[in-house]
């Protein structure tokens, strides 16, 4: 091996231990910083917190989700119109019918309209009842015991909370504007034209109070009132319809005496209507008569 080769392995071997040295002192130093670090005294002093701290620390932090919920109440009083469509098929309809009626007049129930039809297949009997709203569901199961076969039980609920409330409210402000009017018209209104304007003012304000007081009243009713529909109907023998009817002795016996008495009061009509010319007739008669018997003598 040359010289140069010898000086250049040396300068190499100085090289590699010098960087080991330097990477040893920088560990070092770093171990020496993080212990300094990490080192406590042993004569801390303890933070001592008491429970009212921890609780307000706990509850200091308010979820704004639920502070909207809390503000937001469920309204306890509900305003819910309900309604019932119902077909049943019963053993004989006017015995249901009387039955259905004995059984909603204990719940202060009443029926409103109905219709008995009849023809060669059945008998039905539709009728409208309006029930307390309590005392629907109580009614809805009486009525089902009548029935041998349900055809189908339809039953809505229309809920007009918001609408009631929403009337309510503008109904309470526009009373209150009408006072504010009424004290205008009696303090400062004082030419005939300032009080026209608040007289006409007036006279729609109470219009449109007296439009939300009739659908308030409205509501009122179709919430108190529930309405059930309620069909009957029974299944009959099937029986031709005779082609042409006749009648009885009987029958002839009461349409002859009917037209006797009618002829009798035709001819009993006719002769009032032509009094004069009777009174007349008998007049002439009268007169003719003498003339001759003194014709005689």
């Amino acid at each position: 091996m040359t010289t140069k080769q010898l000086n250049v392995l040396k300068n190499l071997i100085i090289t590699i231990i010098g960087f080991t040295i330097l990477s040893c002192n920088n560990r070092s130093y770093k171990e020496e910083v993080a212990a300094e670090s990490s080192y406590i005294d042993n004569d801390y002093k303890a933070v001592t917190i008491e429970e009212k701290d921890i609780s307000s620390l706990e509850y200091s932090y308010t979820n704004p989700i639920s502070s909207i919920t809390e503000k937001i109440k469920t309204p306890k009083d509900l305003k819910i119109i309900k309604s019932a469509s119902t077909r049943y098929k019963v053993k004989n309809v006017k015995e249901a019918t009387r039955a259905i009626k004995s059984m909603v007049s204990k719940y202060n129930a009443y029926i409103s309209d109905l219709r008995l039809e009849n023809n060669l297949y059945s008998k039905e009997n539709r009728f409208t009842i309006k029930v307390p709203n309590m005392h629907f569901d109580a009614v809805m199961d009486s009525i089902n015991t009548v029935a041998e076969f349900v055809d189908y039980e339809n039953i809505t609920t229309k809920d007009v909370t918001e609408e009631y409330v929403d009337l309510e409210t503008r109904l309470k402000t526009k009373l209150e504007v009408k006072a504010r009017y009424e004290a205008i018209l009696r303090k400062n209104a004082k030419t005939v034209e300032d009080i026209l304007k608040t007289e006409d003012k007036l006279r729609v304000i109470q219009e449109e109070i007296e439009a939300s007081q009739g659908r308030l009243k409205y509501l009122t009713n179709k919430v108190s009132f529930s309405t059930i529909q309620i069909d009957l109907y029974e299944t009959v023998e099937y029986k031709k319809e005779p082609e042409v009817y006749s009648k009885t002795f009987w029958s002839k016996t009461k349409s002859s005496l009917s037209n006797g008495m009618y002829a009798i009061e035709v001819v009993f009509l006719g002769l009032i209507n032509i009094w004069p010319l009777l009174i007349i007739g008998a007049l002439a008669f009268i007169f003719i008569r003498k003339r001759l018997k003194k014709k005689k003598s």
